[in-house]
């Protein structure tokens, strides 16, 4: 999928949102983009691992991690699940880490910055729940596209 988020705003500028811009690109595949599914969770990223040990089928995992930079919800050992399930990328409103080895591998990884520290672990939070940052609401079975430019969500595919 060759995705261009400023083409995508051109285009369809009445159907799309677009998120404050704080995010920072990690993952080895700089551009991408699918069906949005959602966490909301604060410094335990237990559902996380859940999540990306499921099939992807190219979906984009949206964590709503609160802003939290005292840990990180994803690391090399999760984003290798997440690949090998077929994610097409996940959007972290937090920190990740490991991001060397991040970035070698084919999945989109955007996050708020990165942090050493690991999550505790309590098995708390919410799946495929509407999450709200950015200005911008991330609903489930909604498409959100990231690229060096931005992040955009539109209620159907634009691609």
């Amino acid at each position: 999928m060759d995705i261009h988020t400023a083409d995508l705003c051109d285009e369809h500028g009445d159907r799309v949102s677009v998120a404050t811009p704080m995010f920072r690109s990690f993952g080895g595949r700089r551009a991408f983009g699918g069906p949005i599914r959602t966490l909301k969770l604060f410094e335990d990223n237990s559902l996380v691992r859940k999540a990306l040990a499921s099939p992807g089928n190219g979906h984009v995992l949206v964590i709503d991690g609160g802003g939290s930079l005292r840990c990180a919800l994803v690391g090399d050992q999760l984003a290798e699940l997440g690949v090998a399930n077929g994610w097409a990328g996940v959007l972290v409103y937090g920190c990740i880490r490991d991001a060397r080895a991040i970035g070698g591998m084919d999945i989109g990884v955007f996050a708020l910055g990165t942090h050493p520290c690991k999550t505790v672990k309590r098995d708390i939070g919410d799946a495929d729940v509407p999450v709200h940052f950015g200005g911008v609401t991330f609903t489930p079975g909604q498409f959100v596209y990231a690229d060096e430019d931005g992040v955009i969500v539109s209620p159907t595919a634009l691609l």
